[in-house]
């Protein structure tokens, strides 16, 4: 049986659960930078973390993955407070719910699990049943935007915390006069919708353009072999580059080289992509759809720094490109919004704050069960002492 490897408790720690190959550069994903920093930057509070790594086929573990987490929660002192990853604890109820008696639990949804794009209606219906049974259990429940937390507070009946992702300060980056240089940055899936960017492409092939698409392409190797035929069938295969995954300096160097980002995702709880071009000054053309508006913000003037078109919608988001491209006046508005939102978008402390108050608020409730709970001791003597 494969277990979690041991951390020792610390008085006071936080325990992260997370799936393993959370830091594997070869398969970035929002939610795993998301964890690794918040892991970070709750450390740099004063509040110290310790990591527990899952292995497991998430969200689809195998028996001996289910049994390897429940050993390792069971292996963690009473009272422990625990945050888990999503991915993990809404896969796993029959580890996580039982755990739920000992120990003081928080569920960090980033995307409700039956909400991956192209599920079968059967499999869709069991991810919904088995994260209803986890979030039942937890008694916290924080999500990454404020639109996810509204869904699952109306699903669940009871309030869920809400910690956006936070982003870095970042170079502004200045941008080629005719704005040509075209970038995406996700996971080679059908959620994430470069399908419907291809489609758009492929319309404006009489205009002078890039665009690099930056992400993992093994999640769905079916649909990334399509992609390529897409691309490749509209001829666009020497202005349309597969980049693969990238973290670090590679990735700041495809933003400081782009214009814009586009982001065509038919699902998206927030989309740390949009922050983090607009750190660094990009516009961004995305779909208006879950947390994507939330993520793009507004200039304190009110303008939007970008443009949301309807998800799954090739010809809104052609549209909305074809501007870009034809029309510097816009392109110098959306850059100038850009840059007046970059100023405003908050860091990783903030997400700090507001997971620490899930976290807090989940063990206040776990004592307050305790304690409605508690047998009286019948051995000691009743108030005002023995008759």
């Amino acid at each position: 049986m494969r277990t979690p490897a041991p951390h020792a408790a610390v008085p006071g720690a936080l325990v992260l659960v997370v799936p393993a190959g959370v830091d594997d550069p070869a398969s970035p994903s929002g939610g795993n930078t998301y964890d690794l920093r918040a892991a970070d930057a709750l450390r740099r509070a004063g509040r110290p973390v310790r990591l527990l790594a899952a292995p497991g086929t998430w969200p689809h573990p195998a028996p001996q993955d289910v049994a390897a987490l429940a050993a390792a929660l069971a292996a963690l002192p009473d009272g422990a407070d625990v945050l888990l990853d999503g991915l993990v604890a809404c896969s796993a109820p029959d580890a996580v719910v039982p755990a739920a008696a000992r120990l003081h639990l928080t569920v960090l949804v980033h995307l409700p699990l039956a909400d991956e794009t192209g599920l079968p209606p059967d499999d869709a219906a069991q991810r919904h049943t088995a994260e209803s049974r986890t979030l039942a259990a937890a008694h916290a429940v924080v999500a990454t935007s404020a639109a996810t937390a509204a869904r699952l507070a109306a699903r669940l009946g009871r309030p869920v915390h809400h910690a956006p992702p936070g982003v870095d300060p970042a170079p502004l980056t200045a941008g080629s006069p005719g704005g040509d240089r075209l970038l995406c940055v996700a996971s080679i899936t059908p959620r994430k919708g470069q399908d419907v960017l291809v489609g758009a492409l492929a319309a404006l092939a009489d205009r002078p353009w890039t665009c690099t698409l930056v992400g993992p392409d093994r999640g769905d190797p079916g649909y990334a072999a399509e992609l390529r035929h897409r691309i490749a069938d509209a001829g666009l295969a020497g202005r349309i580059t597969l980049a693969g995954p990238l973290t670090g300096a590679d990735l700041d160097a495809r933003y400081a080289d782009a214009d814009l980002l586009a982001l065509p995702s038919r699902a998206e709880p927030y989309g740390m992509v949009v922050t983090e071009a607009l750190a660094r000054g990009l516009p961004v053309v995305a779909s208006a759809v879950d947390g994507v508006p939330e993520a793009l913000g507004a200039a304190p003037d009110g303008a939007l720094p970008g443009v949301l078109v309807p998800p799954g919608d090739p010809a809104a988001l052609a549209g909305a490109l074809r501007r870009w491209l034809d029309h510097p006046a816009h392109r110098a508005h959306l850059r100038a919004t850009a840059a007046a939102r970059r100023a405003a978008l908050a860091g990783w402390d903030a997400t700090t704050a507001a997971l620490s108050t899930a976290v807090d608020r989940a063990a206040a409730l776990a004592a307050a069960v305790d304690h409605a709970t508690a047998v009286p001791d019948r051995t000691a003597p009743a108030a005002g002492g023995a008759r």
